[in-house]
């Protein structure tokens, strides 16, 4: 079996889906018998540990072009090649997998290109759901990836619309359609929260991630205002957004000014037995994002046999199929979205979207995942 590090940009305690990836395949993988290691870059959070697979956290610098910023890289440089030098020695990687490219793409392509060990690059969309937008602003992240992309054994993508994406970092189209393809996956027998939260609406749909402007929670909060000034959703049926992040404000003062105040939910970051139980109680789980790259969170919706409203605007639209297992809908058209939300007042349409999406949310799970994972290691170890 082939030893593997994970070199992920973002790892726990953060919560986000390049950390939930990389936590179910190191653990998948481990279970296979492959020795694994993940490596993230340094964010100065408390670390944390996986059972049986060493979890590291390494400096990452990055050169800028201002005279000070190249002074800080140039002092912080040696030390971070070493704890990089000690980590490649210290787990003896056969494959070296970046997941999701930030500051820890340049560096685990040098180290292990000079070790001779492939390098797997792991799109996760990244190049366009990044909030500071740093493939666009930033020419020396545009060129790492390239350089990367250049380098690499393999890549992978979490959907054929993030693959397709890295054209702009200089893959030809024959290159593009070579990438493998490795979703996400949903754990079937995730906990759940044994109490349900005193705040949660008897009634309600759900929204569900970080607070950011590509999420398009906003875009929900104005649909599902259209459709209770239209009557097309029951009075009762309040709208959960459950999660964190800088936009949580605005969508108070957006509720606000909509006359939602009384209707919406706004808990903050729920803790994952929360997520389930939550999720589970929901009328419906609405996605509504100006643009997903796959969109782990359609996964919990299925998984949980509750009809998946999802953005058509990107990858979730390889998971789910329309008027099938979920509704797929333009969330920048407002009028469609609160359609959409009307749709489901029928509690028959509710019951055949929510059991079709059970069922397929079983060809979603981990270890689907780390079978194409592994077929990836393989051929580029042959």
């Amino acid at each position: 079996m082939p030893s593997v590090a994970l070199v992920a940009s973002s790892f726990l305690p953060r919560v986000g889906g390049v950390e939930e990836h990389v936590r179910h395949l190191a653990l998948a993988l481990r279970d296979r018998g492959h020795r694994v290691a993940v490596w993230s870059v340094d964010r100065g959070d408390e670390p944390a540990s996986l059972p049986g697979v060493p979890v590291r956290y390494l400096p990452a610098p990055l050169p800028a072009s201002s005279p000070g910023a190249l002074a800080r890289f140039a002092a912080a440089a040696p030390r971070a090649l070493a704890d990089w030098r000690r980590a490649m020695h210290a787990d003896a990687p056969d494959v070296v997998h970046v997941q999701c490219f930030g500051p820890n793409g340049p560096w685990a392509t040098a180290v292990a290109g000079a070790a001779r060990v492939p390098v797997v690059v792991g799109a996760h969309g990244e190049t366009f759901m990044d909030a500071g937008r740093v493939f666009d602003t930033s020419r020396l992240q545009r060129r790492a990836l390239s350089w990367s992309l250049n380098r690499a054994a393999a890549i992978t993508a979490c959907s054929r619309y993030a693959a397709r994406d890295l054209a702009r970092f200089g893959l030809s189209a024959a290159q593009v359609e070579t990438v493998d393809v490795v979703g996400n996956g949903v754990d079937a027998r995730e906990p759940v929260a044994a109490e349900t939260p005193s705040w949660l609406p008897a009634r309600y749909l759900l929204g569900l991630g970080r607070l950011v402007q590509v999420k398009g929670f906003d875009l929900l909060l104005r649909a599902y205002a259209v459709a209770r000034e239209r009557g097309t959703v029951d009075d009762d049926l309040h709208l959960v957004v459950a999660g964190d992040g800088p936009e949580r404000p605005a969508l108070a003062a957006l509720a606000a000014e909509l006359g939602l105040a009384g209707h919406v939910v706004l808990p903050g970051a729920l803790a994952r037995p929360d997520v389930v139980a939550v999720t589970a109680r929901a009328e419906a789980l609405v996605v509504p994002s100006r643009v997903e790259a796959f969109g782990i969170v359609v996964l919990e919706g299925l998984r949980a046999g509750i009809p998946v409203v999802a953005t058509a605007r990107g990858g979730a639209s390889e998971i789910v199929n329309h008027d099938v297992d979920g509704l797929l809908v333009d969330p920048t058209d407002v009028d469609a979205l609160a359609d959409a939300l009307a749709t489901l007042r029928d509690a028959g349409i509710r019951e055949r979207l929510g059991r079709a999406g059970l069922a397929s949310a079983e060809s979603w799970s981990w270890s689907s995942v780390a079978d194409r994972v592994e077929a990836v290691y393989a051929r580029v170890l042959s």
